[in-house]
């Protein structure tokens, strides 16, 4: 089971990426260099960043409410399957 990250360090990830991606070649890279000064990896530091572009509009994809409702839609689902068995 991956570990739980402080969502304060999430954050910190993310707004420092999205505050100097001028000075990288590539998304990808920033996450790399962030990624190695926060201590956590980057590929879950690339995955909160696109993740916070959706949420604002940037880019296409589910945003985070959206992947909250289906979570707790299919739960829901899952239930009422197991109670008509």
């Amino acid at each position: 089971m991956p570990k739980k990250i402080d969502p304060n360090v999430r954050e910190r990830c993310v707004r420092q990426v999205l505050d100097t991606l001028s000075q990288y070649p590539s998304v990808t890279a920033a996450c790399e260099a962030v990624a190695r000064r926060e201590g956590v990896g980057k590929e879950s530091v690339r995955r909160w960043v696109v993740q916070a572009q959706i949420d604002g509009g940037q880019r296409h994809g589910a945003t985070s409410e959206e992947l909250a409702e289906i979570k707790e839609l299919k739960a829901k689902v899952r239930r009422l399957e197991e109670d008509n068995e």
